[in-house]
């Protein structure tokens, strides 16, 4: 039964740090909740764990918790560089790399990380700052290094230049923008491991047409066109929107973020028994295969 959540999820920890989502309603989970949410992941099969230093306080506590706990020997945390900390026409990013590396690793209580990503993907285009990922890495600081993007052409140069191990993409029902290129075949023929992150949009997905707020109004419609094809495969939000990401052969793991214990069993649930009936996720490919910008950047979403 964990088979299918070992190689198919990451559980991704910004709530763990912060607020987050447009449609979270209990807010941050304490500590305690964290513990025990972690403690269920790892007892299920998960063995990817994504962070960053730009989640709030959620290194410290999984520092906490991995000193609190015996981990398991599989187990593989992957952090990111803080956003905008290193300019673009920075010349010392090798010795400024290595320090937030360490930052985290302290902050972490790990000796060494399975994967570093760049979270500003502009950061890849500077030559100091990939030597200092891959001096990293022959330190033994970091086993994989790699980018998490949000544009299109970004990923592209990415994962066809030969200097990255792993790629964090965005990708859900709305977002299909990598399926339009080649995005997933040049991943796969330069060996670069896929991260598909945001499959529920920030909760947007979960969202009744009521319930969107009046910035999001254009998303009204989409919701409602998405509830009515899942209700002909009876299927709920949580089950299509995972699957949409998880049937995708080209994802190697799908970046998952929970607020609380019941969405965390019910995202494991879904995954333990995914069908490989792809008639759904097909359809809502076609469907949604191009949308607004306006509606699958969260960064786009600022209240008006």
């Amino acid at each position: 039964m964990t088979h299918d959540v070992k190689t198919r999820l990451c559980l991704g920890t910004v709530q763990f740090g912060l607020e987050y989502g447009v449609n979270n309603k209990t807010g941050k989970p304490s500590p305690d909740e964290v513990f025990t949410m972690l403690d269920y992941a790892l007892e299920q099969g998960i063995e990817y764990i994504d962070t960053a230093a730009a989640y709030g306080n959620a290194e410290e506590l999984l520092g906490e918790y991995f000193s609190s706990r015996n981990i398991p020997q599989d187990l593989k945390v992957i952090s990111k560089l803080t956003p905008n900390l290193i300019a673009d026409d920075c010349s010392d990013g090798e010795n400024l790399v290595i320090r937030e590396i360490e930052k985290s690793l302290q902050r972490l209580r790990l000796d060494s990380l399975e994967g570093y990503l760049l979270h500003t993907p502009t950061n890849f285009y500077n030559p100091s700052i990939m030597r200092g990922l891959k001096q990293a890495k022959d330190l033994g600081l970091i086993k994989n290094l790699g980018v998490s993007i949000y544009e299109t052409q970004h990923a592209l140069d990415v994962v066809s230049s030969g200097l990255v191990d792993y790629i964090q993409v965005p990708y859900n029902i709305f977002d299909q923008r990598l399926e339009k290129n080649d995005f997933f075949s040049l991943a796969r023929a330069n060996g670069v491991m896929v991260f598909g992150r945001a499959p529920f949009l920030q909760g947007l997905l979960f969202m009744q047409p009521s319930e969107v707020p009046e910035h999001l109004a254009r998303a009204r419609d989409y919701l409602q066109e998405f509830a009515e094809i899942i209700a002909r495969y009876d299927l709920g939000r949580a089950e299509a929107t995972l699957l949409f990401s998880a049937q995708n052969p080209g994802i190697d793991r799908v970046v998952f973020g929970i607020d609380n214990m019941a969405q965390l069993k019910e995202d494991i649930a879904v995954i333990s028994a995914m069908s490989t009936d792809t008639r759904c996720r097909e359809e809502l490919k076609l469907h949604f295969i191009t949308m607004e910008k306006e509606i699958i950047f969260p960064s786009l979403w600022a209240k008006r």
